[in-house]
């Protein structure tokens, strides 16, 4: 049986409970967040937030589950779930959308039907918007 939304790298990423991480994150493998991040991140593969995860900064992946805190934007190539004791306070955007009763969501959503490729290209597209480029 194929998986289609498994990523390649069976790189395997973990910020356990009671770590903070302040700067960027860049990586090809699954993340999985269970303490707290404050900078952005950046993977081609899956971003899972467990309950006592918290994000604060811009998020770019393939796929998501969130079940903690994201404060910032989230742009997500397939599919983003959120689990019921997720809180979001920015703007998503995503391929597909799932979202559990209780989940709490502040801020906009745009949909499409592209794969943005796991939000590399949605951050190649937002850098060469910047200044000076």
């Amino acid at each position: 049986m194929v998986k289609f939304n498994e990523t390649d790298n069976a790189t395997i990423n973990l910020i356990s409970n009671g770590t903070d991480i302040t700067g960027d994150i860049k990586s090809n493998g699954d993340i999985r967040i269970d303490g707290t991040l404050t900078g952005n991140l950046n993977t081609k593969g899956k971003v899972v937030i467990g309950p006592t995860g918290k994000v604060s900064g811009e998020i770019f992946c393939k796929n998501s589950e969130v079940s903690g805190i994201v404060e910032g934007k989230i742009n997500v190539g397939q599919l983003l779930n959120l689990k019921a004791s997720s809180k979001i306070l920015g703007d998503i955007t995503t391929s597909k959308l799932s979202i559990e009763p209780g989940a709490r969501f502040t801020g906009n959503c745009k949909m499409s039907d592209n794969d943005t490729n796991g939000g590399v290209t949605t951050i190649k597209e937002k850098e060469s918007e910047k200044p000076g480029k």
